[in-house]
């Protein structure tokens, strides 16, 4: 039992941490790159240039218009998709360029 509150204080210095020094816009920034790449899947991949995400917007930039009409048409299972992957509603709207 004490194992486990040892590791719940932990969990708590570290959050403290990131909140005391405003990092958890910047780690929410890594966060949304590792799950579009995740998600996605190489072949989306391939095609994306840039990802960043700016308040509650997502941009991703896509090399192939194809596949940028292509993803337009599921925006709202994409922004689901990535909130449930976070674990919170941080993707709002998604522009695709």
């Amino acid at each position: 039992m004490a194992r486990n509150d040892e590791h719940q204080s932990i969990s708590d210095v570290l959050k403290n941490f990131v909140d005391k020094n405003k990092l958890q816009k910047g780690l929410d920034r890594v966060n949304v790159k590792e799950v579009w790449q995740a998600q996605m899947g190489p072949a989306i991949n391939k095609y994306t240039t840039s990802i960043q995400l700016n308040n509650d917007t997502l941009y991703i930039e896509l090399s192939s218009s194809v596949l940028r009409e292509e993803l337009s048409y599921g925006k709202e299972k994409i922004i689901k998709m990535m909130n449930e992957e976070l674990g919170k509603d941080l993707v709002k709207k998604l522009v695709l360029r």
